[in-house]
């Protein structure tokens, strides 16, 4: 088995278990700026919302990446 089909593999997995883990605590920091809009504690959240939605899409692209150059290396 190829290293980067490994990698690709692995990355894939692992990013899967750290989404999933994260998901219910973003649930509820998303909740709670939804009940409290005037809370002074709504930006910390907010911005970890945030932050947690931009590194999905970080992963996932990189995640399409690894897998198109992995099709490349076998099929190309």
């Amino acid at each position: 088995m190829d290293i980067l089909l490994l990698v690709t593999i692995g990355f894939i997995l692992i990013g899967f278990v750290v989404l999933i883990s994260l998901k219910k605590n973003m649930e509820r920091k998303l909740a709670f700026i939804k009940a409290n809009p005037q809370s002074g504690e709504r930006t910390s959240k907010t911005k970890a919302v945030v932050w947690w939605i931009v590194s999905t899409v970080a992963w996932g692209m990189v995640s399409i990446g690894l897998i198109i150059l992995s099709f490349h290396n076998y099929f190309g």
